[in-house]
C-alpha cells in the first residue's frame, strides 16, 4: 500500500515510549503508552514495540479515516 506524502499526523497515533533503565541494546524493554487513549502496553524487545504499536493502530483503526 503506497503512502500518502501529504497524510496528516493525527493526535490518535501520537505515543510516548519509556525505556526501562536497565535495557540495553539487544534487551529493549519499556512501556508504550498512547497520548490520547492513555492505553500502555509494555514490551520486552523491540519486536514486541512494533507490534504494540501495530495492534493499537489496528484497535483504532475501525470507522477512522
Amino acid at each position: 500500500m503506497p503512502l500518502n506524502p501529504e497524510a496528516k499526523y493525527p493526535s490518535r497515533r501520537a505515543y510516548v515510549v519509556k525505556v526501562r533503565s536497565d535495557a540495553q541494546p539487544d534487551e529493549l524493554a519499556g512501556r508504550l503508552e498512547n497520548l490520547v487513549t492513555g492505553e500502555r502496553r509494555e514490551f520486552a524487545s523491540g519486536g514486541e514495540l512494533l507490534r504494540s504499536i501495530a495492534e493499537d493502530l489496528e484497535a483504532n483503526a475501525e470507522g477512522k479515516p
